[in-house]
């Protein structure tokens, strides 16, 4: 395996990537026997920590019945009315295996609604990793550009020259900007992470979700929200819930199912209804039956009593976190959900946008989650915190303790 690793996501992680030999609640156990406290959750997915029984039991039930029909299965629908009761926007709903795949879906869907090519995206937003929405993910400011008219900036070698075709890029947060976009009649879609958690944890402005949704509304343009990070993490309903936006169309994966390989596309029942309208949207391995079973089983599961739960402990943490850099002099923002929030360093205030994440001291944040490695706990390189419903008080102390230990070494050393 190049890299030793199946995903380029798994790459540059210090010491080095790990080998994990199982996991249980919020811990990990690598091959040499080490605990170690998980904020990384599988990158998200893991809401309900390390092998619920719930979902284990689900999926083990189904696997007495068969793997893969090519067929419906009452699971299948038994999940789709879960998402479907839980999503503001979602009238109707299909699965996939990927928020790539699904994101593609929901991209050919606005375009054969409105019959227009060019789709509006952000920068620093993730929407994938294909070629025609890899674009300005995390540019250099050197190549991204005027703030006002950013460049688009390829995410890959190897990228087709002309997957940019159909595609322009604002920054974030800006309303203005958006509606003077939407002004010339050609955007199929605008979409974006309703808080912006991939590359940071930043909230959108007062009124600027809301304000894109009537200009949106307005234009004829579709909005679409990717949740693949907040969608049945930030809230049962996801970002769109908890912000109260609906948007035409919105895509999900990582918490839908703890861990199984499920995605899906969710919305009005009027664009969903074009898969079978001359739409294609397929996939061999969509609603397979055993991930199906873990979907409903972890929907199922997550409720408000759950998610208040993490809140109360996600708070603390967070807010241990901030007392800790400050009574340290260590200059960092903690921001974002209780559920998945973020922490930069070198940030004396929280970002707005991408290129104010740019400023982050990542060398310092990469020396941090080493140190921390060291004392039991694994952390996100990129800064990203996810919790899980079994990150219980004795869990978050034990992290604070090794976050202190960790600054203090660094400070020691002259890292910090």
């Amino acid at each position: 395996m190049p890299g030793g690793v199946s995903s380029n996501f798994r790459l540059g992680m210090a010491p080095t990537p790990l080998m994990i030999e199982s996991g249980e609640g919020p811990y990990l156990y690598d091959v040499d026997g080490n605990r170690l406290i998980d904020y990384y959750l599988g990158m998200g997915p893991m809401i309900l920590g390390h092998r619920p029984k719930p979902v284990i039991n689900a999926a083990t039930a189904q696997l007495e019945r068969g793997i893969l029909f090519a067929g419906q299965t009452k699971i299948e629908t038994r999940a789709a009315e879960l998402v479907c009761q839980k999503v503001p926007c979602a009238e109707r709903m299909r699965f996939n295996t990927s928020g790539s795949e699904a994101i593609q879906g929901a991209l050919r869907l606005a375009r054969a609604a409105t019959g227009r090519q060019t789709v509006l995206k952000f920068e620093g937003h993730y929407h994938g990793w294909f070629d025609n929405v890899l674009w300005s993910v995390a540019p250099s400011p050197e190549a991204a550009g005027d703030a006002e008219t950013p460049q688009l900036v390829a995410g890959s070698k190897g990228q087709l020259a002309n997957g940019a075709d159909g595609l322009a890029v604002l920054g974030w947060n800006d309303l203005e900007a958006v509606k003077a976009r939407l002004a010339k009649g050609d955007i199929a879609a605008v979409i974006m992470e309703p808080s912006m958690c991939n590359a940071g944890a930043i909230f959108p402005g007062d009124g600027y979700l809301h304000g894109v949704r009537e200009a949106c509304t307005e234009a004829g343009t579709i909005l679409i929200f990717d949740e693949v990070i907040t969608g049945f993490r930030v809230a049962p309903g996801g970002a769109q819930e908890r912000f109260g936006v609906t948007p035409d169309l919105a895509t999900f994966g990582k918490a839908i199912a703890n861990g199984f390989p499920v995605a899906a596309i969710a919305g009005r029942a009027d664009l969903m209804q074009l898969c079978t309208e001359g739409v294609l949207h397929g996939g061999t391995y969509n609603s397979q039956p055993v991930a199906m079973a873990a979907t409903a089983a972890t929907l199922e599961a997550l409720t408000p009593d759950l998610f208040a739960g993490i809140e109360v402990q996600g708070t603390a943490l967070m807010q241990g976190l901030r007392e800790l850099f400050a009574a340290e002099s260590v200059t960092a923002t903690v921001t974002g959900f209780p559920q998945i929030f973020h922490v930069g360093f070198g940030l004396d205030a929280p970002a707005r946008d991408y290129r104010d994440l740019a400023r982050m001291d990542k060398t310092g944040y990469r020396a941090f989650c080493a140190a921390m490695l060291n004392h039991g706990v694994r952390l996100l390189e990129r800064g990203a915190w996810f919790l899980s419903s079994t990150h219980g008080p004795d869990v978050i102390e034990q992290t604070l303790d090794a976050a202190r230990a960790s600054i203090r070494k660094l400070k020691q050393d002259g890292t910090l």
